[in-house]
């Protein structure tokens, strides 16, 4: 797996101050698409041991409250198990909420066995493809209002889509 960007503090993708990765490599080509060249899956730098124990460092920081996955298309890292391997590392290894942006729509995503496996430790979904015609400027966390912001540890124990709506406008 590549990454594009790994942000110490960032403070617009998920609330409170966050740790994020954007990952490299997209099908989608949704028109509008705020990061297009992160769409190219050997874009940036390959997410090695150090990469990856630089980001833990930024997770483990008391000023973090959470960590935010985006791309890129996080659901589309199944080449390798780098990303899974990273979540699990965060589960093990911090208390944080994990957030992550995908534009597959969740009813999909667990139909793939891998992207299933990904997503058991993710706690928050924004799920759907970004839609230009849908783009709202000041919508929380999302860009378009199709995207739904998703409790995955809800939706798991009562199986049924629980959106987060405490962030919609």
């Amino acid at each position: 797996m590549n990454y594009a960007q790994l942000r110490r503090y960032d403070v617009a993708n998920g609330p409170g101050v966050r740790a994020s990765i954007f990952v490299s490599g997209c099908r989608f080509n949704c028109k509008g698409c705020f990061n297009k060249e992160a769409q190219d899956f050997n874009y940036g730098n390959k997410f090695d041991k150090e990469a990856e124990d630089k980001f833990m460092e930024y997770i483990k920081d008391d000023n973090v409250k959470g960590v935010s996955i985006l791309g890129g298309e996080p659901l589309m890292q199944t080449m390798d198990d780098s990303l899974l391997n990273l979540l699990k590392r965060i589960k093990k290894e911090s208390n944080k909420e994990i957030w992550m942006w995908t534009g597959f729509v969740y009813e999909t995503a667990i139909l793939d066995e891998k992207r299933k496996e990904i997503l058991d430790y993710v706690d928050v979904l924004v799920d759907g493809q970004f839609d230009e015609s849908k783009k709202v400027l000041n919508l929380k966390f999302r860009g378009s209002t199709n995207q739904r912001i998703i409790d995955l540890n809800k939706t798991k124990l009562e199986k049924k889509i629980i959106e987060r709506t405490e962030f919609y406008n």
